[in-house]
């Protein structure tokens, strides 16, 4: 049986849309106002996403918090892989208009108690609770565009959540800084609620009509106590694995070892079948989404510390080498949506990964003096290009395989390959760094702000992650789900 049977056979119950909603884009009535609500809550989380970085250690210093620094960002990670699965029960069972709306209240609340917090640790359960809510939010959008867009309008509502995150990718930090530096750092958190309740306004009562409630009439099932636990379990091993990555003593290697044996069968059971084996369909796919973001997200995060340590560039230029980026991924998530793209799409997908891994390679490049800094931020615009089109289509190749009740639960184990994918990547590139001396990197400068050399520091981590990339592209080929 062809794995796109399942898919075949919800057809007949699937709810017929009019031919008049056929035509037309996603800003043509009756889309207009559901686009513009959701797309406006993709913009404001990406907005304080590329802003918090900013404000952070500003607040860290502030609170007298620098030694749990690392914990406002793993807090936001391990709860919002729980809040994903959650969201995925609770959108199949239910619709996902409960955990949409409970994902922007708890994600503008956890915003409220770190911007008002006293203390650091108030200040990281604010982070927690903000992470829930992201993860709630992310996966129920998802829902909300398979239930709510027919198949043809999908590719370009995705691409326009892409394009949500240039804008704050670039101004977002100027934004954020400006408002440190003469409102102070409380007010990056504590604005940005109040910002949220225009698209509210716009997407509600249209995910209201159009996505609200179960798939089916028949009564909601209860949720699944075993997935529950599963995610429970794949947050806990998450945090503990981030723990033992603050440093490199023995001692580390205890709660390491104690979060891989939570981590790995809570992974297992939450992913689809098949899915480490890269088996062909869906499975793959999942597995492609972390690999990208995986291997991309660690790479970068190193690019702006190399550039200031070792070529001298001031925090602004290293960060504006990057900004480019953000165009050109926008850019090649338009191109996905196209449809003259949709015969060539996993080809694309493949030709994608080629690029993000040569990018990636490329970039340690510029420790050689001879070789120009702008040499970065040409080869992470077609990183990022190659980026734009494998993530609009993991999407889209997701919904497409996805039967309607499962769509929730799917739409969670992408976002967990992807976030989880991001933190062991990051914690292994770290290490690696750490191990060559890249922990001294920045510890003593000297003239000029730039600090002893390291170079093999950086090699170790952009090169592996270049070859994670290029099994990204391997796993590309087995994209289409085998047929009988």
């Amino acid at each position: 049986m062809s794995a796109l049977e399942p898919r075949d056979a919800e057809v007949a119950a699937a709810p017929i849309v009019p031919p008049s909603e056929l035509q037309g884009g996603i800003l043509r009535a009756p889309y207009r106002a559901l686009s513009l609500g959701i797309v406006s809550v993709v913009l404001l989380i990406a907005f304080e996403a590329t802003a918090v970085g900013t404000a952070m250690p500003v607040a860290a210093r502030e609170l007298d918090g620098v030694s749990l620094y690392a914990f406002a960002f793993s807090a936001y990670f391990t709860t919002s892989l729980f809040g994903m699965v959650l969201a995925g029960q609770w959108a199949d069972r239910r619709g996902p208009l409960g955990p949409l709306a409970t994902g922007i209240a708890g994600f503008a609340a956890g915003l409220l108690l770190s911007g008002t917090a006293g203390a650091m640790w108030m200040f990281i359960l604010g982070r927690a609770v903000q992470g829930l809510g992201g993860g709630l939010v992310i996966v129920a959008l998802y829902v909300v565009v398979s239930r709510a867009y027919p198949e043809h309008l999908r590719p370009s509502i995705l691409a326009a959540f892409a394009a949500s995150w240039v804008v704050p990718s670039v101004v977002g930090p100027l934004v954020a800084g400006t408002v440190t530096e003469h409102l102070g750092w409380r007010w990056v958190f504590v604005g940005i609620p109040v910002l949220v309740v225009a698209p509210l306004v716009l997407a509600l009562p249209q995910i209201r009509r159009r996505a609200a409630g179960p798939v089916s009439d028949a009564a909601p099932g209860p949720f699944d106590r075993r997935r529950i636990r599963l995610a429970l379990g794949i947050s806990l091993g998450a945090g503990l694995l981030q723990y033992a990555g603050q440093d490199l003593r023995w001692l580390s290697l205890l709660p390491a070892a104690v979060g891989a044996a939570v981590l790995v069968p809570a992974v297992l059971g939450l992913m689809p079948r098949g899915t480490y084996r890269a088996s062909h369909g869906l499975p793959s796919v999942v597995l492609l989404r972390g690999i990208a973001a995986g291997s991309f997200i660690a790479a970068e995060s190193f690019v702006p510390l190399m550039l200031v340590t070792q070529r001298g560039l001031s925090p602004t230029m290293a960060g504006l080498s990057l900004a480019v980026g953000g165009a050109t991924w926008a850019f090649g998530s338009f191109v996905q949506s196209r449809p003259a793209m949709e015969p060539h799409r996993t080809r694309l997908m493949v030709v994608g990964m080629i690029l993000v891994a040569a990018a990636i390679a490329t970039a340690p490049t510029v420790l050689i003096d001879a070789v120009p800094v702008w040499i970065v931020a040409v080869a992470w615009a077609f990183g990022c290009l190659g980026m734009g089109t494998v993530i609009g289509s993991t999407s889209v190749l997701l919904l497409r395989l996805s039967p309607p009740k499962d769509a929730g639960a799917n739409s969670a184990a992408l976002q967990i390959s992807d976030g989880l994918s991001n933190a062991l990547l990051l914690a292994a590139g770290g290490a690696a760094f750490a191990a060559l001396g890249g922990g001294a990197v920045g510890a003593g400068h000297g003239a000029g702000g730039v600090a002893g050399s390291h170079p093999g520091a950086f090699v170790a981590v952009f090169l592996p992650m270049a070859a994670v990339a290029l099994v990204g592209a391997w796993v590309g080929t087995r994209l289409k789900a085998k047929t009988a």
